[in-house]
């Protein structure tokens, strides 16, 4: 399937804020948008930024959220189509669908340092739920299931030094991580209090609604 490989610097500064894409990399001077708060492009730093319409609020929102959880158009309008059937508030059951994702579970334990590295570990077959290998990122976990790391995972350079830099802390409520062995679990799913993400869900759903 095709997925974006460009640099994804160039979106936080397309969606003028910090969507912590490449995990130490925005916390330290390096970052881009740090230095070139502008849009990309030729012309982007004599570019002031427009003034957008609703419907750019709107669009700009839902390409915004779909950066951050990595998901390509189809992905994304699936997602949405499912939390319009679900019961509850739309905007909500989006964003929780998105959040109970494995790989974004394994990026909110801190056992990878952003999504697109958390995607490539859970493809990489370094984890199993409810002791069982899972090695697709979309995988949709449930309150009650159990999330270990393969047997010698820490072999690996990558998982070690992950493993050794996390403390347990910073972990959500609605998961619960065990650093003796490991092991996690999902308590609940997440209500929108405690999904930090930068998203007006609102307007994601008034722009599908048009």
């Amino acid at each position: 399937m095709a997925r974006y490989i460009g640099a994804v610097c160039k979106i936080c500064r397309r969606e003028g804020e910090k969507l912590f894409l490449k995990a130490d990399r925005c916390l330290s001077d390096k970052c881009s948008f740090n230095r070139r708060s502008y849009p990309p492009g030729q012309h982007g730093e004599g570019q002031a930024r427009r003034k957008l319409s609703e419907y750019g609020l709107q669009l700009r929102e839902k390409q915004k959220c779909r950066r951050i959880y990595g998901l390509l158009e189809t992905q994304f309008r699936r997602y949405f189509e499912m939390a319009e059937r679900k019961k509850g508030i739309t905007g909500e059951n989006l964003l929780q669908l998105l959040e109970t994702r494995l790989d974004n579970v394994v990026y909110r334990l801190r056992l990878a340092g952003s999504r697109r590295e958390a995607r490539q570990l859970v493809r990489h077959g370094f984890f199993r739920v409810n002791d069982r290998k899972v090695n697709i990122p979309s995988y949709q976990v449930k309150p009650g299931d159990v999330i270990t790391l393969k047997e010698n995972a820490n072999k690996s350079p990558l998982i070690k030094g992950i493993l050794e830099a996390n403390d347990g802390k910073n972990i959500p409520e609605w998961l619960e991580l065990d650093t003796n062995n490991w092991t996690a679990r999902v308590v609940s799913i997440p209500t929108r209090e405690q999904i930090d993400v930068p998203v007006q869900e609102h307007l994601i759903v008034e722009l599908y609604s048009r």
